[in-house]
């Protein structure tokens, strides 16, 4: 499998084989989705808290006699339809939202992901990404250069820079640009990836990328899908084989 490298013009210079195994892998929606809501539950944070009728300041006295004012029984101001009082069945702060992901299926929907863009022509490698000055103008220029070579150019606004080290020039210059992001070659995620029209990268940065992610298996993908396959077949041919009831007509 192969892909095309540009240099920072926007001309191609050569090749490059990248591994079938990461970005030929045919994406499955109900892989990614499980992985994308685990990732954005795991992302929640926990703000809202509320104050039940023992957590509210004050309430220690019962606010009159049980009997012989003529008015309702109370045994606290602080109750929950008192003003004031505490808040009946409110949010508080030890729910838990996380969820887990098995990081063998996390790291195949991020291949699924990479192999959708590598589809579409929206991942672009070149032979080098850096920047000399570190000046935002210089990453714009670069990027509008790159630009045109994505399938569909018109509507590709975002994009994420994969890096192959922790350059702070290009950390900085990404800061000052909207709708560009950077992040380094072993932290990509499915919601980067998918939240960004185009992909962005280096020759190094696709080799890291391969070597980081040992735990994406094309031929387990595979298996599954076969063994469905021979299932739905199996019980066609059940279907088919089942006797057909005899109707007695009642004379």
């Amino acid at each position: 499998m192969k892909i095309s490298v540009y240099n920072s013009i926007g001309d191609k210079t050569k090749d490059l084989e990248i591994s079938q195994r990461i970005f030929g892998v045919k994406p499955k929606m109900d892989v990614i989705h499980q992985v994308v809501v685990a990732q954005q539950a795991n992302a929640r944070q926990v703000l809202a808290d509320t104050k039940d009728k023992s957590e509210v300041r004050g309430g220690g006295k019962k606010p009159w006699r049980q009997k012989g004012t003529g008015r309702a029984r109370h045994g606290s101001s602080r109750s929950p339809i008192w003003r004031g009082g505490g808040v009946t069945f409110g949010p508080t702060n030890d729910r838990n939202f996380t969820k887990g992901v098995n990081k063998k299926q996390k790291q195949l929907a991020m291949a699924m992901c990479l192999s959708d863009k590598v589809l579409n022509n929206s991942f672009l490698v070149l032979d080098k990404l850096e920047l000399a000055s570190g000046k935002t103008n210089d990453l714009k220029t670069l990027i509008t250069n790159i630009k045109s070579k994505v399938a569909d150019a018109k509507s590709s606004k975002k994009f994420l820079l994969i890096l192959d080290n922790n350059d702070a020039l290009i950390f900085r210059a990404v800061k000052n640009l909207d709708k560009v992001d950077a992040i380094m070659s072993d932290s990509l995620n499915c919601v980067d990836i998918l939240n960004h029209d185009a992909v962005l990268t280096s020759e190094k940065a696709v080799n890291q990328i391969d070597k980081h992610y040992q735990k994406v298996s094309i031929k387990r993908s595979q298996d599954l899908v076969v063994k469905t396959k021979e299932i739905k077949k199996e019980v066609k041919v059940k279907k088919a084989a089942k006797p057909k009831k005899e109707v007695k007509v009642k004379k």
